[in-house]
């Protein structure tokens, strides 16, 4: 089936659009992690069969014990479940495979991708599998209108494509500003997983303060940098109060870089 737009409108009464990700990306995606475990799967047999003390080969000719080789059945499921919780909860709902594909897992209103959420959907894959080689979850993102697997149904979540810089953008002042200033997203303001504090109506905010910076004259521009940051700041564990304006403007700039990464995407 063709990529589907699907419209969103957040608790906070902002409309959003994205592109639902389809059987095809979603696959790619899977095929790539599944690849990637396969690796590390490999990698631990190895290191247990080459770093376990010499004693314990004694029990290759007899029995190995019950609760080694349940400790190491025990090790996989964590790793091979665990891997995708961890993560699409830490990462903005990228693994690995969907961060190459270019694909991510939102809440359906919007909002970054919970924990629960990521543990409810994940625990389901158990069901997605069968009968074989996922077969109920290939049908029901195929068919269903938002391609959801029942993992995304229960879980209230959807696999969206990334925002794709495609289209050659004129160079705004706002952009000329923060190369000037030699800011970046990298390394960013706060962790990633601290920018789940923020929700859309902060992104708004975010954003037309930067995109009327340039406008302002040099008081106003104080004074609304200053009451950016004591609005955002606070809840990200930050303290504005004995920052320099300057600091301040820099700190928000590079903030709106890494939120932009989060929020906007292109049709």
């Amino acid at each position: 089936m063709k990529t589907e737009q699907v419209d969103i409108k957040t608790p906070e009464y902002v409309s959003l659009q994205f592109h639902a990700a389809g059987l095809g990306s979603r696959a790619a995606a899977f095929i790539l992690d599944t690849i990637l475990l396969v690796i590390i799967n490999i990698l631990i047999v190895i290191a247990l069969i080459f770093g376990l003390n010499a004693s314990i080969f004694e029990y290759v000719e007899t029995d190995i014990p019950s609760y080694m080789f349940a400790g190491v059945l025990i090790l996989m499921f964590l790793l091979n479940w665990g891997y995708y919780v961890v993560f699409e909860y830490f990462t903005g709902g990228r693994t690995l495979g969907k961060k190459m594909v270019g694909i991510r897992v939102i809440q359906e209103n919007g909002h970054s991708i919970t924990l629960l959420a990521s543990i409810i959907r994940n625990f389901l894959r158990i069901i997605d599998i069968l009968p074989a080689n996922y077969l109920v979850g290939m049908l029901m993102i195929f068919f269903h209108s938002k391609h959801k697997r029942l993992g995304d149904l229960v879980a209230g979540t959807i696999v969206v494509h990334e925002r794709r810089g495609k289209k050659k953008k004129k160079v705004s002042k706002l952009d000329k500003r923060i190369a000037e200033k030699g800011l970046s997203s990298e390394g960013g303001l706060v962790e990633e997983w601290a920018l789940k504090s923020l929700g859309a109506k902060e992104w708004k905010l975010l954003k037309t303060y930067a995109e009327r910076l340039e406008t302002l004259n040099a008081d106003d521009r104080i004074v609304m940098t200053r009451k950016m940051a004591d609005i955002l700041f606070p809840k990200l564990g930050l303290d504005p109060s004995s920052k320099h304006y300057d600091e301040l403007e820099d700190m928000l700039l590079v903030l709106y870089l890494q939120m932009k990464e989060e929020w906007e995407y292109e049709l």
